[in-house]
């Protein structure tokens, strides 16, 4: 049996398998027949792909980009050439966003952008691995497995071993 992985910082410890089984008993009740899950690209998708089959959600779980909706488009560029794929009509739709770690919102901005540009969904909700705080937009998560405060100097991102298991990095931020 494989120990868990726990990602730790100070007193800090975050087992990620741990929170995934949080975050399934969380998003079950949020989840009605036509609920639709949507992952952010790439820690996101990996929970939604995850939850979808886990849950055992009929057809097929969507992917979402920010990349070409956010606001540091200039400094970053395309950091990641994933596409998003939405396997049904957007309008009217119960939309579930899953997203690995919500910190200052302005993903979550870019995603609601890229997915009003497929249709007007009826309604959209969120729901997140962690929630590390250090909000710099209004947004919020209907359900976090954890919540935790983290300098804005460190990182926090979700990791995804060959055999699925998830972990936690947690780094020094380079400044740019």
């Amino acid at each position: 049996m494989n120990a868990p992985s726990v990602a730790t910082a100070g007193a800090l410890a975050l087992d990620a398998e741990a929170l995934y089984g949080e975050l399934r008993e969380g998003v079950a009740p949020l989840l009605a027949m036509g609920t639709h899950l949507v992952g952010i690209v790439s820690g996101g998708g990996w929970l939604a792909e995850r939850l979808h089959a886990d849950l055992r959600r009929e057809g097929a779980p969507g992917a979402i980009s920010s990349a070409m909706h956010r606001d540091d488009f200039a400094r970053r560029g395309l950091a990641n050439a994933s596409q998003t794929t939405l396997p049904f009509e957007v309008d009217g739709a119960d939309i579930l966003l899953i997203d690995d770690v919500l910190y200052t919102g302005r993903t979550i901005r870019a995603v609601l952008n890229e997915l009003f540009d497929y249709g007007r969904p009826a309604r959209v909700r969120l729901a997140v691995l962690v929630d590390r705080g250090g909000r710099q937009l209004p947004v919020a998560a209907d359900f976090a497995a954890a919540r935790v405060s983290l300098p804005a100097a460190r990182s926090l991102e979700l990791a995804r071993a060959d055999d699925g298991r998830l972990s936690f990095r947690i780094d020094e931020v380079q400044p740019c």
